[in-house]
């Protein structure tokens, strides 16, 4: 980790070091919600309508999180007002708009958009999401190892966190087939883990994972009974699989009440948070176009649902601790006084910011 890298991601925590971050980067599902509310096609919806959602979202949101994930193309210039100079900012780098093949997807960045861009945006931190199956094609899964490792590279450069989320999804000849932002259903368990083990390898250099269920949420059994063993048990692999990395969870247009769920099983396997979009706000939005009701319900339900998930993580989640790339140079002699000019003293002793950047 470098001064950047461990800056940024302090950034994105609260005061005990747990994420509690809101996503609002979604482009596909709320084009489609905003075409079902106005009675319009989707192509139809506009730029103007997306950003005045996003900065709703933004708006009732931002008090309660630690952090926002934004999107540069209708989420940035819209949720910038509502964003609090103590509170982190993580920006996108993907296009929602990937490449379909018959044996998997090919992710790529948004046109005109680039790590640099982000950094010069004010962003504490990146984030990426690779759709993966391990089961994909060799053309496929070489494509996707090079573009999350390009991010990795690119960040590392930079000097920015690097925050990358995976997906498990379809293919297209399954019945169950999608192209939007969601949890696949008929996902396996394997494959969700085997993704983490993947991408947890020094050569991506990851910072944070963001990843989801390794059972689809509404499956999950009440993690408070008896029988709740064998589900911890696969979620205790997945912790696992980070390879000591910190990670939180995704909610993949989960409910809330399943989302709380799956957030009790990550932590007590090593969640240091959340970084969690529909969950906490799909249904807060259903008043669209009316701004004050969405609003007002997205800063008193919504935050609502913020302190509960930051309560579980909390109790049962394991806070992210950051270790710095320097030491403090030891100025005193035997009694405790000064016995040299700190940047002489510096200079034979501890690790000085000029010479680790």
């Amino acid at each position: 980790m470098t001064v950047g890298k461990t800056w940024g991601l302090r950034r994105l925590t609260n005061k005990q070091g747990f994420f509690s971050m809101a996503a609002i980067d979604q482009r596909p599902p709320l084009i489609s919600f905003i075409a079902k509310k106005c009675g319009i096609p989707e192509d139809q919806v506009s730029v103007a309508q997306i950003s005045e959602l996003k900065g709703m979202l933004a708006q009732g949101l931002a008090p309660h999180c630690s952090a926002l994930l934004v999107d540069p193309d209708y989420g940035y210039a819209a949720a910038a007002e509502f964003l609090r100079p103590d509170r982190g900012l993580l920006l996108t780098l993907e296009d929602h708009r990937f490449e379909e093949t018959a044996q998997g997807r090919l992710s790529q960045d948004i046109p005109n958009w680039s790590v640099d861009k982000i950094r010069r945006a004010g962003a504490d931190a990146v984030k990426v999401l690779a759709w993966y199956r391990p089961d994909a094609s060799a053309v496929v899964l070489d494509h996707q190892h090079a573009y999350a490792k390009r991010a990795g590279d690119t960040c590392s450069a930079h000097g920015i966190p690097y925050i990358l989320e995976l997906l498990v999804y379809p293919f297209p000849g399954s019945d169950k087939s999608f192209t939007d932002y969601r949890e696949d259903p008929e996902k396996q368990a394997d494959h969700v883990i085997e993704s983490v083990r993947e991408f947890a390898k020094p050569q991506y250099q990851v910072d944070l994972l963001k990843l989801e269920s390794p059972i689809a949420a509404p499956l999950l059994p009440d993690p408070h009974t008896a029988g709740a063993a064998k589900t911890q048990a696969i979620f205790d692999q997945m912790g696992k699989a980070c390879g000591g990395l910190p990670w939180v969870m995704l909610s993949a247009g989960a409910s809330f009440e399943d989302f709380k769920q799956a957030m009790v099983y990550a932590c007590r396997a090593g969640a240091s948070g959340f970084l969690a979009g529909r969950a906490l706000w799909a249904d807060l939005i259903a008043p669209y176009p009316n701004r004050t009701a969405v609003v007002s319900l997205l800063d008193s339900t919504g935050g609502a649902r913020v302190a509960e998930l930051r309560e579980i993580v909390a109790q049962h989640g394991t806070p992210y601790q950051p270790t710095y790339p320097w030491s403090v140079p030891d100025v005193s002699g035997p009694t405790g006084s000064p016995s040299a000019p700190a940047s002489k003293a510096a200079s034979t002793s501890g690790t000085s910011l000029s010479t680790i950047l």
